[in-house]
């Protein structure tokens, strides 16, 4: 009997038990100011960076514009000569680039990149390019693609 009476007594302490309460919400605020230092400083990067990526595509638009012309399958040999030109227009100071004409053009197209110098064929294609119709010519299209990504930008003394 005394077995029915303690398990009574268990369940009927247990029956009193009252729930736990329930904690306090947390807050998703930084405690200290070292967090919002961090913050701030992210902010500063983030803007810092946004603001570098798009000064690069501003001035790098002109490539953009140039590629895109190229681009074409079948482009005429005279507007190949025509978007180089513009190009190095856009790059280069007029002064420095538009008088060129004919070995003095080549030569300037040589030195301010990092291609191969370019051969008779290709020189002579693109210095008559202008001046006579010709077909369209693959290899030069690659070469100005090539120059028109990997030309040095004009930076002044």
């Amino acid at each position: 009997m005394s077995i029915d009476t303690t398990c009574r007594s268990l369940v009927d302490l247990l029956n009193m038990l009252e729930p736990a309460p329930e904690p306090s919400p947390i807050s998703m605020t930084p405690q200290t100011w070292g967090w919002a230092a961090l913050a701030i400083l992210l902010l500063i990067v983030l803007f810092a960076a946004v603001s570098v990526i798009r000064k690069h595509r501003r001035a790098n638009a002109y490539r953009r514009a140039a590629l895109a012309e190229l681009s074409v399958p079948d482009i005429p040999t005279a507007k190949i000569a025509e978007v180089l030109r513009r190009t190095a227009l856009a790059a280069y100071p007029r002064d420095q680039v538009a008088g060129l004409y004919g070995e003095d053009w080549i030569k300037f197209l040589n030195q301010s990149s990092d291609i191969l110098p370019l051969n008779q064929t290709l020189s002579h294609a693109l210095t008559e390019a202008p001046y006579k119709t010709t077909p369209s010519n693959e290899d030069l299209r690659q070469m100005a693609r090539h120059w028109v990504k990997s030309h040095k930008p004009y930076r002044s003394a």
